[in-house]
C-alpha cells in the first residue's frame, strides 16, 4: 500500500509540474506578434502554459490589447477535445474567460476590423462552449454591472444559444439566433437604468429583435414607483444613435418619479398617460440632450408643492410666493421636451377651490418660464388673474403679472374694490393675451 501510495504522488507530481518545464518562452513573442497582426493593435501576453490537471488545458494570463490597453484580460483558459488533438479538425470543449475589462476605446479598433470574406471550406477547429466570468465595461456616463455569459455554438462555430447574467443577480437575458438576427427575452428585477435618470424598474421583462446595428423591442412591460409602463420601440446605432417609441404609464407615484430630478418634492398623486419620443445622436452616452419627447398625461389627487395658487391669486403678494401647496384633483397638460429644455403645455389643475390653465418653461438653467391664471371658485367671484410664474424647478415662485396688477390698482382706484378690482385684472389679462398673440 505504500509503495501504491508513493507510485501515485510521483506520477501526481509529475502531471503537476511537467506542464511548467515545457519551454512555452519560445513561443510567446510569436503568438504576441500573430494576435496584434490580425487585430492591428499591440498585444501583450503575461504568461502561457500548459497543465494536466483539473483536465489538459492551455492558460494565458494577463492579456492586454490596445495602446491605451482597452482590453484587458485576467486569464484565459483552452479545454481541448483530446479525442480531436489526432484528427483532422480539432474540436474545443470550452474556453472559459475570466475577468476581463473592456474600455469604450475597443469598440474603435473592433469596427475598424477588415471583415473576412465567408470561407466555403469546412472549418478545422470548432469550438464548443465559450464561458465569460465577471466581465466590467468601462464607459463614460454609462453604469454596466459585473456580467456573465455562457454560450453555446453550433457545428459551424456560429452562436446556438448565448446566457448573460450581472454578477448582481438584478438582470439576465436570453439570445438565440432567428433568420438573420437574433431573439432576445430580458428579464429585470431591482435594476437601474445604465444611462441617463437612474431609473429605478422593480419589475422589467422585454422581448427584442436584434439585426446588424438594429434593435427592436417588441414589448416592455415594467412596474416602477407603484406603477405601470408599457413601450415599444427601435434603435438603430449603424451611425451614431437613432431611437423611436412609444409609451404608457399608468398610475405612477409621480413624487417617487420627480426626485430623479429635483432634490425638493415637487408634485405627488397618480400619474398616467402616454407618449412618443425620437432622437438623433453621434454618441450614445449624451443622447439624451437629444431627445424629442411628447406625453399627453393627467395626475389624479394630488398636491402641487412649493405653490400656493389660490394665495397669490388673491393679489395680495407682489413680491412673488415662495411656499405653500396647491391641492388638486386633476392635474393635466402635455410634457414637451427638446433636449434639456422641457415645456408644459395646456397645462390645466382642477380642485374643489380653483381651476387654473397656462403654460410653463423649464430651461436649461433649471429656471421656471411662463404664465398661469387662475380663477377662485369660492368667495367674491374673481377675475382670471394672470400668475407669473418664476424662480426655479427646486424653488418655483409665481405672483401676479404686473399688468394684472397695474389693472387692479387702477380698477380700484376707478370703481372702487370689488367690482373695480374684478374688471381691471379683466383687462390686463385681455391685453396680456394681445402682447402674446401678436408676439408670436
Amino acid at each position: 500500500m505504500k509503495k501504491l501510495v508513493g507510485i501515485f504522488l510521483v506520477v501526481l507530481a509529475f502531471l503537476l509540474l511537467v506542464p511548467f518545464l515545457i519551454p512555452t518562452g519560445t513561443y510567446l513573442k510569436q503568438a504576441e506578434k500573430i494576435a496584434s497582426d490580425k487585430l492591428n493593435q499591440p498585444v501583450t501576453i503575461g504568461a502561457m502554459h500548459l497543465a494536466l490537471l483539473p483536465s489538459p488545458r492551455a492558460n494565458i494570463r494577463d492579456l492586454v490589447i490596445g495602446k491605451d490597453q482597452e482590453v484587458k484580460v485576467g486569464g484565459i483558459a483552452v479545454l481541448p477535445e483530446l479525442g480531436s488533438l489526432f484528427s483532422g479538425v480539432k474540436t474545443i470543449s470550452l474556453i472559459e474567460v475570466t475577468d476581463p475589462v473592456i474600455k469604450k476605446g475597443a469598440l474603435d479598433f473592433i469596427a475598424a476590423m477588415p471583415k473576412s470574406a465567408p470561407s466555403t471550406e469546412p472549418a478545422t477547429l470548432l469550438v464548443q462552449r465559450l464561458r465569460v466570468k465577471n466581465a466590467q465595461f468601462i464607459w463614460p456616463d454609462i453604469r454596466i454591472p459585473a456580467m456573465n455569459a455562457e454560450a453555446t455554438l453550433a457545428a459551424d462555430n456560429h452562436l446556438q444559444a448565448l446566457k448573460l447574467t450581472s454578477d448582481d443577480g438584478h438582470l439576465k437575458a436570453d439570445v438565440t439566433p432567428v433568420d438573420a438576427g437574433y431573439a432576445i427575452k430580458l428579464d429585470a428585477i431591482d435594476w437601474t437604468m445604465p444611462a441617463g435618470p437612474k431609473v429605478l424598474f422593480n419589475h422589467l421583462n422585454a422581448e427584442m429583435s436584434l439585426q446588424g446595428s438594429k434593435l427592436r423591442i417588441t414589448s416592455l412591460e415594467a412596474m416602477l414607483y407603484q406603477g405601470a409602463l408599457s413601450s415599444n420601440a427601435e434603435l438603430d446605432w449603424g451611425k451614431g444613435l437613432r431611437a423611436s417609441g412609444k409609451f404608457n404609464t399608468d398610475n405612477i407615484s409621480v413624487g417617487d418619479a420627480a426626485q430623479l430630478f429635483s432634490k425638493e418634492k415637487l408634485i405627488s398623486g397618480k400619474l398616467s398617460g402616454a407618449g412618443s419620443f425620437g432622437l438623433e445622436s453621434k454618441e450614445a452616452a449624451k443622447a439624451i440632450d437629444h431627445l424629442v419627447l411628447d406625453y399627453k398625461f393627467s395626475v389624479a389627487n394630488g398636491v402641487l408643492h412649493g405653490v400656493d395658487l389660490a394665495k397669490a391669486a388673491t393679489l395680495m403678494l407682489n413680491t412673488g410666493d415662495k411656499g405653500g401647496d396647491t391641492q388638486f384633483d386633476e392635474l393635466s397638460g402635455t410634457l414637451h421636451t427638446v433636449g434639456k429644455t422641457i415645456e408644459l403645455k395646456a397645462f390645466k389643475v382642477s380642485s374643489g377651490l380653483l381651476a387654473a390653465h397656462g403654460g410653463v418653461k423649464v430651461l436649461p438653467s433649471r429656471q421656471l418660464d411662463g404664465v398661469v391664471e387662475v380663477e377662485l371658485k369660492e368667495g367674491m367671484a374673481l377675475a382670471s388673474v394672470p400668475l407669473q410664474v418664476s424662480g426655479t424647478l427646486d424653488h418655483p415662485s409665481v405672483f401676479p403679472t404686473k399688468a394684472a396688477l397695474a389693472g387692479a390698482a387702477i380698477g380700484t382706484g376707478v370703481l372702487g374694490p370689488g367690482v373695480g378690482t374684478t374688471l381691471g385684472v379683466k383687462a390686463a389679462s385681455g391685453i396680456d393675451k394681445l402682447k402674446g398673440l401678436f408676439s408670436k
